[in-house]
């Protein structure tokens, strides 16, 4: 049962809508410029259509971003802050980074920051940004990383020499709530350098422009009152208060695009949204509105801070006003933290470790902070807005169009909120399985949301992400439905939310309907569904036609649908034990993961199945029409992903569910083809447990040993997505007068493919690990603690196959955690991160991590998947027992 805390109260009040402490959160993008949402051009080009040059002048119509940004849950109003050493030639209102084609490995936030703390509720936030106070180097970071080739690392800002000597500010901006509409906003600067340095701080409050694309709605405003106040209102949300502690100038102008500086129109006039840059860094006095209202707002501080010393700047947002807004603000905002103190002394009460606490709060702290307000309306975007030109008649037909049914206006959990700002289907389910420790309700809201009827197809498909909805990402969202649902019963003393469980398996349903109808090219079960998430893991783009013409029957696809039949059988079973009807579904369920894993064990057309008793490993096969059917013999990650379909079925279950166990023995009785794939195994006094797995102990055995060898996959910080093996012997395959092949890069991508900011030739990717430990765990329930395994291969070591989880845990939690030197692998061999104690503690949650080394690779603030690290650390067990 979960403890008592103040953070508990407000979760239990926002699940009785007794108050709406979700109102606001940092639901701000740190990169709108560039997205697919805000494209309008007539080639796709999304990247180039608003690049960061354009952000300052040009209003956003889908979503708003900034530096800390903190906004309400329709993103109608927006906190943030600017900053301005002096010696900048724009204003630090957002994050900078490389496009996908500036960048030698693909896009790439080029900043230093850190997601330090948060609660569910975002009644405290806190992060950190690391301001240099010299030039910041936008050219130098451009033209360095375009000579740069994809054999070489990405020049990164660390690296040129602006945070030598400590010439820089930690700039660290923390949120709280004294209630769900009253908002504390508290800057703290720190001089890190050995003299007097000078900064311009200007916290910024604006409204999304929703007037521009609209005729009808009512233009909201925002007005000094005194000094130090701003009156701001808006239709929905009413009135609010902005106070600025001491009275600093007021600086307003409107959120509104720049014609002039961007297009060249002559004679417009206005106070336009880079109004208060131009005021602060150009010198013009013009570019603020004089009478002091508008729909944009900063109150301008000037800092002197001496070397190594700090100050504050504080803010508070409140409804309805306050009569002193500072006389608590103090007081308050230690609350806040004591309450965040209180909450994560409680989740984490039996970790003993006190550095693996600070890895857990701050993967928390990342995933809380990349949420995101997502709006996107498909309809309106292909056609236009009334009040705009037409787009090119050329997008009717293109990207997305088929998915003219979705209307997106939600907070989603996001991958990383600079480098993948947008919802992925196979992301969120397992962001929802870490944030289910802290918010079960969120987490269920956000796998019921992804299958609502403005986010599914109506055919079934789950949508992928906003660069193409229609691609195939691997089916887990049962698997996380599933995992949640037992997480959420465990914090409740064992009463699962059963709505919650039904209300998603009926969509499911559909999308599994889907899957068997749109990936199985033959009806043979047998899966295809393109790249499934693992971009360039294969010889092919497996998303494309292929060269040699024909198709792929896909290990990884068909397996992925074993996994998805066991999870919604599991599903079903469970609603049986209130509702029988869900017997014969749960039957349905059970019998199509026979014929699937039939489908992989036996041989398969023209004599050539998935599993190579040679090589004693699952591969991809290449069906061709002129070739037949050809092994494609990369060991990789694609022959591991047959472990994840695994359950085991206990007696005592049976027998609260007749009419399954009924088909169950049926089927082990008269059909001894099938029955051979349904392990049994009596335990006395606990009657018989039985497994249903793809792999039977031989097979299982077989792949564990390659998996679990040093020199193919297991890795010092866990298992390598491709084997290290291909190092010295790469795969090659000729086709077409074309000889392509597959080596091991255990760090960033060395193709173009998929845009070459991802690499599954050899990383490690967090989201298979932990299916993997996951798995483990559910062969353990059947084997028990007498069925051991060497490990590593080759060791003379013998583990359970529970131990071996627990040790692939621990290798894990080693790219964060400090080793014996006192360093974190992930950060690499850069000395001032590994040994500065203004660096040190501060963890990033990579999207993948170097092979060999652990060192972070991909986007650096992909907490989303890779927070499950959160999940791996806490002690508490929720698996069946």
């Amino acid at each position: 049962m979960a403890h008592a805390t103040r953070e508990r109260d407000r979760l239990e009040e926002q699940a009785s809508g007794a108050h709406n402490w979700r109102r606001w959160g940092p639901y701000l993008s740190e990169r709108q410029w560039g997205t697919v949402r805000e494209d309008y051009s007539a080639d796709g080009n999304a990247w180039d259509y608003l690049p960061h040059d354009h952000a300052r002048s040009r209003a956003y119509r889908w979503g708003e971003d900034g530096l800390a940004g903190f906004s309400d849950d329709w993103q109608r109003l927006c906190l943030s802050v600017a900053l301005w050493n002096g010696r900048d030639p724009i204003l630090k209102e957002r994050l900078f980074g490389l496009t996908n084609a500036q960048g030698n490995h693909g896009e790439d936030v080029k900043e230093l920051y850190y997601y330090l703390d948060a609660l569910p509720s975002h009644a405290y936030q806190k992060m950190l940004y690391k301001y240099p106070q010299a030039a910041f180097p936008y050219q130098q970071l451009v033209e360095e990383n375009a000579r740069r080739s994809k054999l070489e690392p990405e020049y990164e800002l660390i690296e040129t020499g602006l945070f030598d000597e400590d010439r820089y500010f930690d700039v660290f901006v923390e949120y709280g709530k004294a209630g769900p509409h009253d908002i504390l906003m508290r800057v703290t600067i720190h001089n890190r350098g050995p003299e007097t340095a000078s900064l311009h701080v200007l916290p910024q409050a604006w409204f999304r422009n929703r007037w521009t694309w609209k005729t009808e709605p009512k233009r909201p405003s925002m007005a000094r009152v005194r000094p130090g106040e701003v009156l701001l209102h808006h239709d929905k949300l009413g009135d609010y208060s902005l106070y600025y502690d001491g009275a600093p100038d007021l600086l307003f102008c409107d959120n509104e695009t720049n014609a002039a500086r961007l297009y060249g129109v002559s004679g417009a006039k206005g106070y336009w949204k880079d109004g208060i840059n131009d005021y602060i860094v150009g010198g013009s006095r013009t570019a603020v509105n004089p009478a002091q209202a508008g729909t944009k707002v900063a109150g301008h501080y000037e800092l002197s801070i001496p070397a190594g010393a700090s100050t504050q700047v504080r803010v508070r947002l409140t409804k309805g006003g306050t009569p002193v807004p500072f006389g608590d603000f103090d007081a308050n905002m230690a609350t806040c933290l004591a309450e965040a103190d209180e909450f994560y002394d409680h989740l984490q009460a039996a970790i003993k470790d006190p550095d693996s606490r600070l890895v857990q709060r701050q993967a928390f702290a990342g995933m809380l902070w990349c949420k995101q307000f997502y709006h996107l309306d498909v309809p309106l975007w292909l056609k236009g807005d009334p009040t705009e030109p037409a787009p090119p008649e050329a997008r009717k037909h293109g990207r997305n169009s088929e998915w003219d049914h979705l209307n997106n206006a939600d907070v989603i959990s996001m991958p990383d909120a600079w480098e993948y700002p947008w919802y992925a289907a196979w992301d969120l389910a397992f962001h929802a399985v870490s944030l289910a420790l802290i918010d079960p309700a969120f987490a269920k809201d956000q796998l019921v949301l992804l299958t609502r009827e403005w986010y599914m197809h109506p055919n079934g498909q789950l949508p992928a992400y906003e660069w193409a909805f229609g691609d195939v990402n691997p089916p887990v969202h049962a698997w996380a439905a599933w995992r949640v649902f037992q997480i959420d019963r465990q914090q409740h003393g064992g009463i699962g939310d059963l709505v919650f469980l039904e209300r998603v398996f009926h969509k499911l349903m559909l999308n599994f309907t889907w899957w068997v109808n749109r990936k199985d090219a033959q009806g043979r079960n047998v899966f295809q569904g393109g790249f499934l998430g693992l971009d360039n893991i294969g010889v092919f783009d497996r998303s494309a036609p292929l060269p040699t013409g024909g198709f792929i029957d896909q290990a990884d696809g068909t397996a992925w649908m074993g996994m998805y039949s066991l999870n919604l059988m599991r599903i079903a079973l469970e609603l049986s034990l209130h509702n029988h009807v869900y017997e014969d579904i749960a039957t349905k369920f059970f019998e199509h993961f026979l014929h699937i894993a039939e489908a992989m064990s036996t041989m398969g057309q023209s004599g050539v199945g998935l599993w190579n008793e040679e090589d004693e490993f699952y591969y991809d096969v290449l069906n061709t029409p002129e070739h037949g059917s050809i092994p494609l013999k990369v060991r990789s990650m694609v022959g591991l992903i047959p472990l994840f379909a695994v359950e085991v079925i206990d007696q005592d279950l049976l027998e609260w569910v007749p009419d399954f166990n009924a088909r169950l023995q049926w089927f082990l009785s008269h059909r001894p083809d099938l029955a051979s794939l349904v392990s049994r195994w009596q335990e006395p006094g606990k009657g018989e447990r039985r497994l249903l797995s793809l792999l039977r102990g031989h097979r299982m055995k077989r792949l564990l040993r390659r998996m679990l060898d040093e020199t193919e996959f297991l890795s010092d910080f866990g298992v390598r997505a491709l084997s290290k093996v291909h190092k010295d012997h790469p795969y090659v395959f000729r086709a077409n007068g074309t000889e392509l092949s597959v080596s091991y890069q255990p760090g960033e991508s060395e193709s173009g493919l998929f845009g070459g900011n991802s690499n599954w030739r050899g990383p490690i990717w967090f989201p298979v690990n932990f299916l993997l430990v996951e798995s483990l765990h559910r062969f353990h329930r059947y084997y028990g603690d007498d069925f051991r395994i060497e490990c590593p291969t080759g060791s003379g070591v013998f583990l359970s196959i529970r131990e071996v989880a627990v040790e692939l845990s621990r290798r894990l939690s080693m790219l964060f955690r400090r080793d014996a030197a006192g360093r974190r692998p992930v950060l690499g061999d850069v000395e001032k991160y590994q040994t500065d104690p203004h660096f040190r503690d501060y963890v990033l949650f990579h999207e993948y991590f170097h092979g060999d080394t652990g060192r972070g690779v991909g986007a650096s603030h992909q907490t989303g998947w890779t927070g499950l690290i959160a999940k791996l650390l806490h002690p508490v067990e929720d698996y069946e027992e």
